[in-house]
Protein backbone atom coordinates (compact mmCIF):
# COMPACT_ATOMS: atom_id res chain seq x y z
CA UNK A 1 0.00 0.00 0.00
CA UNK A 2 1.26 3.46 -0.48
CA UNK A 3 -0.12 6.90 0.86
CA UNK A 4 0.28 10.61 -0.17
CA UNK A 5 -0.14 13.60 1.43
CA UNK A 6 0.06 17.25 0.25
CA UNK A 7 1.91 19.62 1.83
CA UNK A 8 0.38 23.23 2.96
CA UNK A 9 0.84 27.30 3.37
CA UNK A 10 -1.78 28.93 4.71
CA UNK A 11 -1.69 32.36 3.32
CA UNK A 12 -4.18 33.96 5.37
CA UNK A 13 -5.39 33.30 8.99
CA UNK A 14 -2.63 32.70 10.78
CA UNK A 15 -3.21 32.15 14.13
CA UNK A 16 -6.87 33.66 13.99
CA UNK A 17 -7.77 30.59 12.36
CA UNK A 18 -7.96 28.89 15.76
CA UNK A 19 -10.48 31.10 17.26
CA UNK A 20 -12.74 30.38 13.88
CA UNK A 21 -11.25 33.34 11.05
CA UNK A 22 -11.97 31.96 7.66
CA UNK A 23 -8.51 31.15 6.30
CA UNK A 24 -7.42 30.70 2.78
CA UNK A 25 -4.82 27.56 2.40
CA UNK A 26 -3.07 26.27 -0.55
CA UNK A 27 -1.67 22.36 -0.65
CA UNK A 28 1.72 22.32 -2.35
CA UNK A 29 3.68 20.22 -5.05
CA UNK A 30 5.88 18.59 -2.03
CA UNK A 31 4.59 16.45 0.54
CA UNK A 32 5.11 12.77 1.84
CA UNK A 33 4.72 9.06 0.82
CA UNK A 34 3.91 6.05 3.20
CA UNK A 35 4.59 2.71 1.42
CA UNK A 36 3.70 -0.14 3.76
CA UNK A 37 5.34 -3.62 2.69
CA UNK A 38 5.99 -6.57 4.45
CA UNK A 39 9.06 -7.95 6.40
CA UNK A 40 10.83 -10.39 6.93
CA UNK A 41 11.48 -9.54 10.25
CA UNK A 42 8.81 -9.82 12.72
CA UNK A 43 7.32 -6.29 14.21
CA UNK A 44 6.96 -3.25 13.12
CA UNK A 45 10.33 -1.53 10.99
CA UNK A 46 9.93 1.90 10.83
CA UNK A 47 12.55 4.26 7.79
CA UNK A 48 12.19 7.78 7.49
CA UNK A 49 13.87 8.88 4.13
CA UNK A 50 14.46 13.04 3.25
CA UNK A 51 13.54 14.60 0.12
CA UNK A 52 17.49 13.43 -0.92
CA UNK A 53 16.72 9.99 -0.57
CA UNK A 54 18.90 9.22 2.98
CA UNK A 55 17.59 8.15 5.69
CA UNK A 56 17.43 10.01 8.64
CA UNK A 57 14.88 8.15 11.54
CA UNK A 58 14.53 4.35 11.83
CA UNK A 59 12.95 2.66 14.38
CA UNK A 60 11.48 -0.84 15.77
CA UNK A 61 8.58 -1.33 17.36
CA UNK A 62 7.03 -4.59 18.87
CA UNK A 63 3.41 -5.54 17.50
CA UNK A 64 0.45 -4.92 18.35
CA UNK A 65 1.67 -3.07 21.89
CA UNK A 66 4.00 -0.95 19.95
CA UNK A 67 6.87 -1.13 22.67
CA UNK A 68 9.93 0.78 21.59
CA UNK A 69 12.76 -1.71 20.35
CA UNK A 70 15.99 -0.74 22.36
CA UNK A 71 18.03 -0.52 19.55
CA UNK A 72 16.45 3.25 18.81
CA UNK A 73 19.18 5.84 18.94
CA UNK A 74 19.73 8.16 21.66
CA UNK A 75 19.40 11.10 19.78
CA UNK A 76 16.46 9.83 18.34
CA UNK A 77 14.52 8.27 21.22
CA UNK A 78 11.97 12.02 21.21
CA UNK A 79 11.01 11.02 17.73
CA UNK A 80 10.36 7.08 18.44
CA UNK A 81 7.92 8.20 21.47
CA UNK A 82 6.36 10.64 18.96
CA UNK A 83 6.02 8.18 16.51
CA UNK A 84 5.09 5.33 19.40
CA UNK A 85 2.17 8.17 20.31
CA UNK A 86 0.71 9.01 17.34
CA UNK A 87 0.19 5.11 16.43
CA UNK A 88 -1.29 4.54 19.81
CA UNK A 89 -3.51 7.46 19.52
CA UNK A 90 -4.43 5.49 15.93
CA UNK A 91 -4.98 2.37 17.65
CA UNK A 92 -7.77 4.10 20.21
CA UNK A 93 -9.46 5.36 17.42
CA UNK A 94 -9.49 1.89 15.62
CA UNK A 95 -8.79 -0.56 18.16
CA UNK A 96 -8.40 -3.43 15.10
CA UNK A 97 -5.39 -1.25 13.97
CA UNK A 98 -1.82 -3.42 13.88
CA UNK A 99 -3.98 -6.31 15.87
CA UNK A 100 -3.06 -8.59 13.43
CA UNK A 101 -0.02 -7.68 11.75
CA UNK A 102 2.81 -9.14 12.81
CA UNK A 103 5.67 -8.20 10.28
CA UNK A 104 5.38 -4.97 8.81
CA UNK A 105 8.04 -2.21 6.77
CA UNK A 106 7.12 0.99 6.53
CA UNK A 107 9.18 3.57 4.70
CA UNK A 108 7.66 7.08 4.61
CA UNK A 109 9.49 9.72 1.76
CA UNK A 110 9.40 13.28 2.47
CA UNK A 111 10.02 15.48 -1.18
CA UNK A 112 10.98 18.48 0.37
CA UNK A 113 13.61 19.88 3.37
CA UNK A 114 11.30 18.55 6.38
CA UNK A 115 13.32 22.71 8.15
CA UNK A 116 10.40 24.05 5.43
CA UNK A 117 7.79 23.61 7.46
CA UNK A 118 5.22 22.40 4.91
CA UNK A 119 4.01 19.90 7.14
CA UNK A 120 6.23 17.02 8.01
CA UNK A 121 3.83 16.15 10.84
CA UNK A 122 0.47 16.76 8.95
CA UNK A 123 1.41 14.50 6.11
CA UNK A 124 2.75 11.85 8.57
CA UNK A 125 -0.56 12.42 10.52
CA UNK A 126 -2.56 12.28 7.43
CA UNK A 127 -1.27 9.24 6.04
CA UNK A 128 -1.13 6.91 9.00
CA UNK A 129 -4.79 8.07 9.40
CA UNK A 130 -5.23 6.68 5.63
CA UNK A 131 -3.67 3.85 6.65
CA UNK A 132 -5.45 3.33 10.33
CA UNK A 133 -8.84 3.72 8.24
CA UNK A 134 -9.47 6.64 10.96
CA UNK A 135 -10.70 10.37 11.02
CA UNK A 136 -6.86 12.31 10.56
CA UNK A 137 -8.49 15.57 11.60
CA UNK A 138 -9.37 13.68 15.11
CA UNK A 139 -6.21 12.19 15.19
CA UNK A 140 -4.60 15.84 14.36
CA UNK A 141 -6.22 16.96 17.42
CA UNK A 142 -5.24 13.78 19.56
CA UNK A 143 -1.84 14.17 18.74
CA UNK A 144 -0.61 17.67 17.98
CA UNK A 145 -3.69 20.12 18.14
CA UNK A 146 -3.66 23.00 16.16
CA UNK A 147 -6.54 24.12 14.08
CA UNK A 148 -5.81 20.79 11.40
CA UNK A 149 -6.45 23.09 7.95
CA UNK A 150 -2.60 21.17 7.41
CA UNK A 151 -5.00 18.03 7.64
CA UNK A 152 -7.48 19.51 5.38
CA UNK A 153 -4.75 21.13 2.65
CA UNK A 154 -3.00 17.26 2.74
CA UNK A 155 -6.61 15.89 1.57
CA UNK A 156 -7.45 18.43 -1.05
CA UNK A 157 -5.40 19.08 -4.28
CA UNK A 158 -7.22 22.42 -4.47
CA UNK A 159 -6.97 25.91 -2.29
CA UNK A 160 -9.08 25.57 0.49
CA UNK A 161 -11.12 28.39 2.82
CA UNK A 162 -10.89 26.74 6.35
CA UNK A 163 -12.94 27.37 8.96
CA UNK A 164 -13.76 26.03 12.72
CA UNK A 165 -16.91 26.22 13.86
CA UNK A 166 -18.09 24.77 17.02
CA UNK A 167 -14.72 23.21 16.72
CA UNK A 168 -15.31 21.77 13.93
CA UNK A 169 -13.75 22.15 11.12
CA UNK A 170 -15.38 23.50 7.35
CA UNK A 171 -13.25 22.74 4.56
CA UNK A 172 -14.60 24.92 1.00
CA UNK A 173 -12.67 23.71 -2.25
CA UNK A 174 -12.33 27.02 -4.40
CA UNK A 175 -10.77 28.46 -6.93
CA UNK A 176 -7.93 30.72 -5.85
CA UNK A 177 -5.94 31.17 -9.38
CA UNK A 178 -4.77 34.87 -9.22
CA UNK A 179 -3.50 36.65 -12.92
CA UNK A 180 -0.65 37.98 -11.39
CA UNK A 181 0.43 34.92 -9.82
CA UNK A 182 3.49 35.19 -11.78
CA UNK A 183 4.56 37.87 -9.34
CA UNK A 184 4.42 36.25 -5.91
CA UNK A 185 7.26 34.37 -4.75
CA UNK A 186 7.85 32.12 -1.98
CA UNK A 187 11.24 32.40 0.36
CA UNK A 188 12.03 30.53 2.95
CA UNK A 189 13.84 31.99 5.96
CA UNK A 190 16.71 30.04 6.88
CA UNK A 191 14.99 28.81 10.02
CA UNK A 192 12.00 26.33 11.48
CA UNK A 193 9.68 27.91 13.67
CA UNK A 194 7.73 25.68 16.43
CA UNK A 195 4.28 26.02 15.36
CA UNK A 196 3.41 24.44 18.65
CA UNK A 197 5.21 26.97 20.85
CA UNK A 198 3.85 29.96 18.91
CA UNK A 199 0.19 28.62 18.73
CA UNK A 200 0.38 28.52 22.93
CA UNK A 201 1.76 31.92 22.85
CA UNK A 202 -0.81 33.17 20.65
CA UNK A 203 -3.64 31.34 23.19
CA UNK A 204 -2.18 32.92 26.02
CA UNK A 205 -3.42 36.34 24.22
CA UNK A 206 -6.91 36.93 26.50
CA UNK A 207 -7.73 40.17 24.70
CA UNK A 208 -11.44 39.75 22.62
CA UNK A 209 -11.20 38.12 19.27
CA UNK A 210 -14.11 38.04 17.88
CA UNK A 211 -13.15 41.61 15.97
CA UNK A 212 -10.08 39.84 15.07
CA UNK A 213 -12.04 36.98 13.22
CA UNK A 214 -14.40 39.22 11.73
CA UNK A 215 -11.55 41.51 10.52
CA UNK A 216 -9.16 38.24 9.31
CA UNK A 217 -12.56 36.36 7.32
CA UNK A 218 -13.16 39.78 5.61
CA UNK A 219 -9.64 39.66 4.15
CA UNK A 220 -9.44 36.25 3.69
CA UNK A 221 -12.98 37.22 0.97
CA UNK A 222 -11.70 39.77 -0.56
CA UNK A 223 -7.73 38.52 -1.28
CA UNK A 224 -10.01 35.07 -2.66
CA UNK A 225 -12.16 38.03 -5.31
CA UNK A 226 -9.57 40.36 -6.10
CA UNK A 227 -7.54 39.81 -9.23
CA UNK A 228 -5.94 43.21 -8.87
CA UNK A 229 -2.18 42.93 -7.53
CA UNK A 230 -2.36 46.61 -5.53
CA UNK A 231 -5.97 45.36 -4.11
CA UNK A 232 -3.64 42.49 -3.23
CA UNK A 233 -0.74 44.36 -1.80
CA UNK A 234 -3.00 46.04 0.31
CA UNK A 235 -4.86 43.65 1.87
CA UNK A 236 -1.49 41.52 2.83
CA UNK A 237 0.23 44.84 4.58
CA UNK A 238 -3.64 45.23 6.31
CA UNK A 239 -3.17 41.64 7.60
CA UNK A 240 0.50 41.61 8.85
CA UNK A 241 -0.62 44.92 10.73
CA UNK A 242 -3.18 43.22 12.46
CA UNK A 243 -1.83 40.25 13.11
CA UNK A 244 1.41 42.13 14.60
CA UNK A 245 -0.83 43.54 16.97
CA UNK A 246 -2.12 41.05 18.01
CA UNK A 247 0.89 38.88 18.66
CA UNK A 248 3.17 41.89 19.58
CA UNK A 249 5.82 40.89 16.73
CA UNK A 250 7.17 43.50 14.28
CA UNK A 251 6.44 42.05 10.75
CA UNK A 252 9.40 40.39 9.07
CA UNK A 253 9.70 43.09 6.32
CA UNK A 254 10.79 45.95 9.37
CA UNK A 255 12.87 43.32 10.90
CA UNK A 256 14.89 42.16 7.75
CA UNK A 257 13.41 43.59 4.46
CA UNK A 258 12.85 46.69 4.71
CA UNK A 259 14.33 47.64 1.33
CA UNK A 260 12.55 45.55 -0.11
CA UNK A 261 10.32 47.16 -3.16
CA UNK A 262 7.16 44.30 -2.68
CA UNK A 263 5.28 43.96 0.16
CA UNK A 264 5.77 41.03 2.28
CA UNK A 265 3.94 38.85 4.45
CA UNK A 266 4.32 35.86 6.87
CA UNK A 267 2.89 32.38 6.30
CA UNK A 268 1.94 30.42 9.10
CA UNK A 269 4.06 30.67 12.40
CA UNK A 270 5.59 34.04 12.79
CA UNK A 271 9.49 34.55 12.17
CA UNK A 272 10.09 31.06 10.17
CA UNK A 273 9.60 28.99 7.62
CA UNK A 274 8.11 30.35 4.33
CA UNK A 275 6.76 33.94 3.38
CA UNK A 276 4.72 35.42 0.67
CA UNK A 277 6.39 38.03 -1.66
CA UNK A 278 4.90 40.33 -3.92
CA UNK A 279 7.90 41.04 -6.69
CA UNK A 280 9.06 40.57 -10.22
CA UNK A 281 12.20 38.70 -11.83
CA UNK A 282 14.49 40.63 -9.45
CA UNK A 283 12.80 39.42 -6.48
CA UNK A 284 14.60 36.22 -6.54
CA UNK A 285 18.20 38.11 -6.89
CA UNK A 286 17.45 40.32 -3.87
CA UNK A 287 16.65 37.50 -1.45
CA UNK A 288 19.47 35.76 -2.47
CA UNK A 289 21.77 38.78 -2.23
CA UNK A 290 20.38 38.92 1.42
CA UNK A 291 21.39 35.44 1.97
CA UNK A 292 18.26 33.20 1.10
CA UNK A 293 18.75 30.30 -0.92
CA UNK A 294 14.93 28.94 -1.34
CA UNK A 295 12.87 31.00 -3.31
CA UNK A 296 10.38 29.05 -5.10
CA UNK A 297 7.96 30.87 -7.85
CA UNK A 298 3.61 30.48 -7.22
CA UNK A 299 4.07 27.58 -9.87
CA UNK A 300 6.72 25.82 -8.54
CA UNK A 301 5.34 25.74 -5.01
CA UNK A 302 1.45 25.14 -5.40
CA UNK A 303 -0.72 22.49 -6.59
Amino acid sequence: MNFYSNGKLLITGEYAVLDGAKALALPTKFGQNLIISNSIKNNLYWESLDYNGAVWFTCKLTLPSLQMDDSVKKKQIDIAKTLQFILKEAQKLNPNFLVNNNSIHIKTNLTFDRNWGLGTSSTLINNIANWAKVDAFKLQLNTFGGSAYDIACAQNDNSIIYQLKNNKPIVEVVNFNPNFKNQLYFVYLNKKKNSRIAIDNYQKIKNNKTELIKIISTITNEILKTNSLVEFEKLLQEHENIISNIIKIEPIKQQLFKDYFGVIKSLGAWEGDFILATGNTDTPKYFRDKGYETILSYDDMIL
